[in-house]
């Protein structure tokens, strides 16, 4: 064999060699923990898992908007196989589009509005299960001109607004009574079925007073400097003296997948701690990640509002601290909450 074959040859075993060393599998870590702390306080995420073919499934399902972006690293994780659990993931427009797919079965984890799971837990005889606090107040006043600067300047106002059945029709409620106002006397509410109908509202002059929550309300400020935030109702929950904290989202689990799943449940919470801390504090790097999503669509949009989104992730024992909450919307209206405060077992805390 001459010389330039020989050599053409061993270049070739040589590449051969290399490919077959990167196609090797990699070798999965199942023993990671949920993180210990149920308030996410670092600033990045864990380093990311090496996970083996064999994932535990999980129907993961999230709401466009405040509620949703903290899934947003997660969710491009799960994309690229660095999750430790498979996730099929839906992203929603609307709690009532999940309800029905929690108790079927179809879901088996989902976002919902923190009043929307205390009413299908009290609906179901407890099929639910709370897993996390992942959002504050998150709602805004905004007015078309200057002259509200409280919840008591309202009187005699329309309100158009987005929500109604969910968080923001009973703290909007609350908080007008509270200030003396009748909720459809003193105050008129024009419920909308989105924030885009509300938003359009507002942004061609049709309405000049809407409750909208972010990242809705970031993006009508963004679009018309003659519309400003007059009252955050984070502000105006504490003005009234209520007890606890406004906290409007969480994540739920069906409690036979729980009790059938708790590993695909631990690694759950796990990802989703370390995606939440990621988005919240990366902003610029998350924006993007949130309209991939399909949570936002812009991300100029989504940049400016994760910073208003007020993401946490509560988590165990500390979940209680929402009951003081349920009391608020259970004194205004029983209903709002599928009749009564939830009681411990509602939480999940293995």
């Amino acid at each position: 064999m001459n010389r330039t074959r020989m050599s053409a040859l061993l270049l070739a075993l040589a590449l051969l060699t290399g490919l077959l060393a990167g196609c090797a599998p990699q070798n999965a870590d199942p023993t990671s923990t949920p993180s210990a702390a149920p308030v996410i306080e670092s600033a990045q995420p864990s380093a990311e898992p090496t996970v083996s073919a064999d994932r535990p499934a999980v129907n993961l399902a999230m709401l466009s908007g405040p509620t949703g972006m903290g899934a947003a690293k997660l969710m491009a994780d799960n994309t690229d196989g660095l999750t430790l659990n498979d996730y099929t993931v839906t992203v929603a427009a609307q709690p009532t589009d999940l309800t029905g797919k929690l108790t079927s079965g179809e879901l088996d984890i989902a976002a919902l509005p923190t009043n929307v799971a205390a009413t299908l837990y009290n609906k179901t005889n407890g099929a639910i299960q709370m897993l996390a606090l992942n959002t504050l107040g998150v709602l805004y006043i905004l007015e078309n001109g200057d002259s509200i600067q409280s919840i008591a300047d309202l009187a005699g106002k329309t309100v158009y607004a987005t929500g109604q059945g969910a968080n923001p029709e009973y703290v909007l409620n609350y908080l007008l009574r509270a200030n003396g106002l009748e909720p459809g006397v003193d105050v008129t509410i024009e419920w909308k079925a989105t924030g885009e109908e509300v938003s359009a509202l507002m942004l061609s002059g049709d309405a000049d007073v809407a409750m909208l929550p972010v990242p809705a309300a970031t993006s009508v400020l963004m679009q018309s400097s003659d519309i400003r935030a007059a009252i955050d109702l984070n502000d105006a929950w504490t003005q009234t003296g209520a007890e606890g904290t406004m906290t409007m989202g969480c994540v739920v689990v069906r409690t036979e997948f729980a009790q059938e799943n708790p590993q695909a449940v631990e690694n759950f919470l796990e990802e989703y701690a370390d995606s939440i801390a990621y988005v919240r504090d990366n902003p610029d790097e998350a924006a993007a990640l949130v309209v991939e999503a399909g949570i936002v669509p812009k991300e100029p949009i989504a940049k400016a509002a994760i910073p208003q989104a007020n993401l946490v992730c509560i988590t165990g024992s500390d979940m209680l601290s929402i009951q003081e909450y349920y009391q608020v919307l259970w004194d205004a209206d029983p209903s709002s909450i599928g009749g009564s405060i939830p009681d411990d077992a509602f939480y999940y805390m293995p």
